[in-house]
């Protein structure tokens, strides 16, 4: 196996939580012997211990959008990791915004926090977390790694963005949430793995019954703000990648459809590999 990946942790769009569902969004890329999450939906701790990782190593998490499905256990992971044994900086990247949530949760934990400094002799977790606001460009540089990020169309919010992973040897781009956008094209031109929203077009009635709660508010913002699993299939085939992972997919929790649906929405325009996202996949760069 590669010292280089990508590990799909949480790969279902959407908040909800239903039987048969996967967990929604989260990701570890390690590239170059850097472990970097990017997005914390619930799942993302246990998502990370099962692929291995000691969370003592946390260091880097990008988050792209503030959707709660892409960082609703931002905080949970952070604490969780500083009960494990944490004593270095985490650095948090992503939209304005994200040092609200994370005073907000260090605020809402102050009894338990103030409690572990004082009973088990921890340093203040408070002190521990860097959150960097980012725009479009490069994000980060350090150690052959370039992390690079453009904004997705992903209506109504403004700060939603896709991420580039590069080394000298490898290139991995992360769509983010998005309506199709050429940019995406230019962006992932030649990388070794494009990983890309998904929804399946013919499924997307009847998950809106299921929902319940929704209304067709909630089936124009799929329209307006997410790709069909055939938009991802054009994106990568015009980008000339080499191969396609379908994530964040819209649905992933219905019997009636299956990995076929998704290879049969993608075969008119996709003709390379193609990795149908499930929970804890890894793919070897």
């Amino acid at each position: 196996m590669s010292d280089n990946y990508v590990a799909l942790l949480g790969t279902k769009g959407g908040p909800s939580i239903r039987p048969g569902s996967s967990m929604p969004t989260s990701n570890l890329f390690v590239l170059n012997g850097q472990k970097i999450v990017v997005d914390c939906a619930l799942g993302v701790t246990r998502g990370l211990v099962d692929q291995g990782m000691n969370l003592k190593e946390l260091s880097t998490i990008f988050i792209s959008h503030l959707h709660s499905d892409h960082y609703l256990e931002l905080g949970p992971l952070i604490h969780t990791a500083w009960c494990s044994g944490l004593t270095t900086m985490i650095d948090v990247y992503g939209p304005a915004g994200l040092q609200d949530y994370w005073d907000g949760f260090a605020a809402s934990m102050k009894a338990d926090i103030d409690l572990r400094i004082e009973d088990d002799g921890r340093d203040d977790l408070r002190d521990f977390v860097r959150v960097h606001v980012i725009d479009e460009g490069v994000v980060l540089e350090r150690g052959g790694l370039t992390v690079s990020a453009i904004r997705t169309e992903h209506p109504p919010l403004i700060d939603s963005f896709a991420f580039s992973f590069r080394t000298a040897k490898h290139h991995a781009v992360f769509s983010g949430d998005t309506a199709p956008i050429h940019a995406l094209e230019d962006f992932a031109r030649g990388a070794d793995l494009l990983i890309h929203e998904a929804m399946l077009e013919s499924a997307l009635p009847s998950l809106l019954e299921r929902v319940g709660n929704g209304s067709d508010k909630l089936m124009q913002h799929w329209l307006r703000s997410h790709s069909f699993a055939h938009d991802a299939a054009k994106t990568a085939t015009a980008a000339g990648v080499k191969r396609l992972a379908l994530s964040h997919l819209i649905p992933s929790d219905d019997p009636s459809y299956g990995p076929q649906d998704w290879q049969n929405a993608v075969a008119d325009y996709w003709d390379g590999p193609l990795i149908v996202g499930s929970d804890g996949v890894r793919i070897d760069l």
